[in-house]
């Protein structure tokens, strides 16, 4: 990844959470690899995905508390209280996640008992022209 588009990542993930303390740096292992701080806290990761000559890029982020605190959990650590979970129907080892009406990606459950969960999410390169 280049400084433009660690620059434009920066910006699309500080508007889908609504936190402007967001910071996307390199990563260490890749130069397809980003990752996303929290003030001095690394709270993700974001890998590049461009197999099928479209270039997109997948955000990963470990949530290590229990399903009944989980959106209070986002909510107090992106300083927010747009930010909600939704239930995805059948399914309960998985959320949707939303800022407000807008969808951001599906967290799951990391173990059977759901004492720590993964957000994904898909940023396509169209997602970034704005910024």
């Amino acid at each position: 990844m280049d400084k433009a588009e660690l620059r434009k990542l920066q910006e699309f993930l500080r508007k889908s959470f609504g936190n402007q303390g967001i910071k996307v740096t390199p990563g260490k292992r890749d130069s397809d690899d980003a990752d996303a701080h929290l003030g001095e806290r690394k709270i993700g990761a974001i890998t590049v995905d461009d197999e099928d000559g479209d270039r997109s890029f997948a955000f990963e982020m470990k949530i290590p508390v229990e399903r009944p605190v989980l959106q209070d959990y986002l909510r107090r650590l992106f300083e927010t209280d747009k930010l909600k979970i939704v239930p995805r129907g059948k399914k309960n080892d998985s959320v949707e996640f939303y800022n407000g009406d807008d969808f951001l990606g599906v967290i799951s459950a990391d173990d059977p008992k759901a004492t720590s969960f993964t957000l994904q999410m898909a940023i396509l390169d169209i997602d970034l022209d704005e910024f």
